[in-house]
């Protein structure tokens, strides 16, 4: 989602932005309806960005729309409210803290805890050492996590 974000608010290129959020409604759709755990990831990380209103383009538009037109026909496993509202608060509570931190304080601890986006990696993490959650989850979770940070970096190489 990292090239998409940065294709459309760096380069105004909505068909790359487009492109690019294709490919991860698809890998991130089929990741949800097949484990719970980044069902609960990426439905958390959706709706905390819906929440935070962050999903501002067309092309983050028709990537959830394909996200849930792909959960919707395959199905979604199983999945409990309250894990579903723990991912959702840690993934909100990084956009917003993201976003505002400098505003409110100019510890670098902080504003480097919700540069990293650290609340959903401690729920993620939580959830996985209280059992909730694969722990492979948590490590595929940091993977994602990982490639989103590489892809800005390569994205700005590029430019």
């Amino acid at each position: 989602m990292k090239f998409s974000d940065d294709a459309y608010d760096e380069n105004q290129d909505l068909k790359l932005a487009t492109i690019f959020g294709i490919l991860c409604a698809i890998a991130s759709g089929f990741a949800a309806v097949m484990d719970a755990g980044a069902a609960y990831v990426f439905i958390g990380i959706i709706v905390g960005n819906l929440i935070a209103l962050k999903i501002d383009g067309i092309h983050h538009w028709i990537t959830l729309i394909l996200f849930i037109i792909i959960c919707l026909i395959f199905g979604l496993p199983e999945l409990s409210l309250a894990i579903l509202l723990a991912s959702v608060f840690g993934a909100l509570a990084d956009e917003v803290g993201h976003e505002t931190i400098e505003n409110f304080t100019q510890n670098k601890f902080l504003i480097l805890f919700f540069e990293y986006r650290f609340v959903m990696k401690i729920v993620i993490f939580s959830l996985a050492l209280c059992g909730f959650i694969s722990f492979w989850t948590f490590i595929f979770f940091i993977l994602y996590e990982l490639s989103y940070l590489m892809a800005g970096l390569v994205f700005e190489k590029s430019l």
